[in-house]
């Protein structure tokens, strides 16, 4: 746990926020990293039991279930774009923002980690010297942690850690209602710097699951889904046991002299060259009781079928924890859907959890981009019909371009026949943002190009006949 932070430049009610916040993300430390190291594939299981040798527990196995349960759900919570139905948003420098910010790939990350650690953060600051006009990036819950208003549905604080040295806090920024104070400590002195806005809170939090007893929500990371990973290691880890000594075929060699399993000094040989021998002449045991002549006794191999069913087993309850289809785990006893309905049918918890994660996040996304647009064009507050620019997410159901551009047809085919012609109707098609603006730059050149031609014939009709010079300049007008 980190040490009880004293900052010399900060009033005393700001160093007992920093401390209850710092003792804040301590607590949770442990159950995040526990969370991270699973998703990262770098956590360890502990020896259970003396049977299996401890070096087997020392191979570093692993197991990618808990990035696939994480994964898969995080690659159906697709942001497409922002848009916004009372106005032109490429006006207001959205392009500018995206790329700037590379903002659709900082908002897929705090999504995932969100999924990890049950939240995220999103964070709006104004860009600086040759920084970006305005800044929106993501912050996971092992390095940002917060007090939540139940009334104002909104942040109070937001204590960020910026740098760490042998685990202790040596950079961070405290985010309160218009002020954002960042300390870092240089030569073993506090340097604070201030800064005060307009924006009240500038930080939202990405939620999963959340509820009225836990407001910060659940992490897709279980104690189920942990259980079922870690007996599915130590069931690899018998495994690997099993090849090494129960795979080979076990002999009782009665009768026979010593000296086949010593070494020419005298010593004894390894086991493993007892087990990977060939034995060619066994001598007799002249020394022996009854009948000195060698017998050998043959037990077959034990089959690893029972490890592999087991680890099956493990892998469908895996499978019902995340949502996802027994073919994302299992390695037998699974059926692959032949057609589009079953394929759907066998993803629809999925689907279902991919739109309940989207609703969940489009407000805090929404928020932090209009007040990132605001800061971009130099305002000092969100204008209120800004209020209408909403998160357009891509469809978590996955469908082909023809089943798609089916279903779109039949949809355009019933609306009114201005519907074609608009975004939404050749969206409804299959079409691309790409295609579509690609499509109506076409139109509208078609179009320019009809009206020039029927301007030309329209002047024709009106010159003398003979008269080719007021033709050629009705041309050239047009031109």
């Amino acid at each position: 746990m980190d040490e009880s932070l004293r900052v010399g430049d900060l009033s005393d009610e700001e160093n007992r926020t920093v401390n209850r916040l710092v003792e804040q993300l301590a607590d949770k430390r442990k159950h995040n990293k526990k969370r991270s190291d699973l998703y990262d594939g770098k956590h360890a299981i502990r020896q259970v039991g003396s049977v299996i040798p401890p070096q087997y527990y020392k191979l570093g196995l692993a197991l990618g279930w808990t990035a696939k349960g994480v994964d898969g759900l995080a690659r159906r919570c697709n942001l497409d774009a922002m848009v916004w139905a009372d106005g032109d948003i490429e006006s207001l420098g959205m392009r500018e923002l995206a790329d700037s910010n590379f903002l659709f790939s900082e908002i897929a990350q705090a999504e995932v980690d969100s999924l990890i650690h049950g939240v995220s953060y999103l964070i709006t600051t104004k860009g600086e010297g040759g920084e970006p006009k305005a800044l929106i990036h993501a912050k996971d819950a092992l390095n940002a942690t917060g007090e939540w208003n139940k009334r104002s549905r909104r942040l109070d604080n937001l204590l960020s850690v910026t740098s760490r040295r042998d685990d202790q806090i040596t950079g961070f920024t405290l985010y309160e209602f218009n002020m954002t104070t960042s300390c870092e400590l240089v030569r073993g002195k506090w340097v604070v710097e201030r800064s005060p806005h307009v924006w009240g809170m500038p930080v939202d939090p990405l939620v999963y699951k959340p509820r009225s007893s836990k407001r910060m929500g659940r992490s897709r990371i279980t104690p189920a889904a942990i259980s079922h990973q870690e007996a599915a290691l130590r069931e690899l880890i018998r495994l690997e046991a099993h090849m090494d000594i129960y795979a080979l075929p076990q002999l009782l060699l009665l009768g026979a002299a010593e000296s086949i399993f010593k070494n020419p000094d005298g010593s004894q040989k390894a086991s493993w060259q007892i087990a990977l021998g060939r034995v060619l002449g066994i001598p007799d045991d002249d020394d022996a009781d009854g009948n000195g002549r060698a017998e050998v006794k043959h037990i077959a191999a034990q089959s690893p079928e029972p490890h592999l069913a087991d680890l099956n087993a493990l892998a469908k309850l895996t499978a019902r924890e995340y949502d996802l289809p027994d073919s994302a785990f299992a390695l037998t006893d699974m059926a692959n859907p032949t057609s589009a309905e079953s394929y759907n049918a066998s993803r629809e918890d999925l689907i279902a959890e991919a739109e309940g994660a989207t609703d969940d996040w489009s407000v805090p996304i929404r928020r932090q981009i209009q007040t990132a647009l605001a800061i971009q064009n130099g305002l000092s507050e969100v204008p209120k019909e800004w209020a209408s620019i909403e998160t357009k997410w891509r469809s978590p159901m996955y469908l082909s371009k023809s089943a798609q551009a089916d279903a779109g047809a039949k949809q355009v085919a019933a609306a009114p026949e201005w519907v074609r012609d608009t975004r939404v109707g050749l969206e409804a098609l299959g079409f691309t943002t790409q295609q579509i603006d690609l499509m109506i730059a076409d139109r509208d050149k078609l179009r320019g190009r009809q009206s020039a031609e029927s301007l030309i014939a329209a002047r024709q009709a009106e010159v003398p006949n003979g008269d080719s010079a007021g033709v050629e300049a009705a041309s050239n007008t047009v031109g």
